[in-house]
């Protein structure tokens, strides 16, 4: 798998649905074990990623812009993680509740993936490319 925005939230965009912004909601990502995770097209809510799969979470707080289609936040820090190893970072819209909690974009490549939780923080640095967290 490379990372990818997920085509749910791209149609969710494009038919105008509701708790899609990157920019007003509330951004969060969160570390994803692959070994009890896979991808899929065809999921769109957090409630298709398995507890067991999720690790850390941190909050997409600052920075949050949408300037020509490319998604940009400041860099964030998931406080005192612990479990198994993490290859990818999944981004969601968080309304409360995992049903309608939606998925936005899977990063299974960058600097620092795979990751194995210490217990310390893990501080998240975007890139600072062109694509910044991902492009549409």
């Amino acid at each position: 798998m490379t990372s990818s925005v997920y085509p749910k939230y791209k149609e969710a965009l494009l038919t105008g649905s509701s708790d899609i912004s990157l920019t007003t909601g509330t951004v969060k990502v969160i570390g994803i074990d692959t070994a009890d995770y896979t991808y899929s097209a065809a999921h769109d809510f957090l409630d298709d990623i398995a507890a067991a799969a999720r690790l850390g979470t941190a909050t997409l707080a600052g920075g949050k812009s949408t300037i020509a289609g490319i998604f940009n936040a400041d860099d964030v820090t998931m406080p005192l993680v612990t479990g198994d190893p993490f290859e990818a970072l999944v981004i969601y819209i968080d309304t409360g509740a995992e049903a309608t909690s939606r998925l936005v974009a899977y990063i299974d490549s960058g600097t620092g993936l795979p990751y194995t939780p210490d217990g310390d923080s893990i501080h998240i640095v975007w890139d600072n490319g062109a694509e910044k967290i991902f492009a549409l």
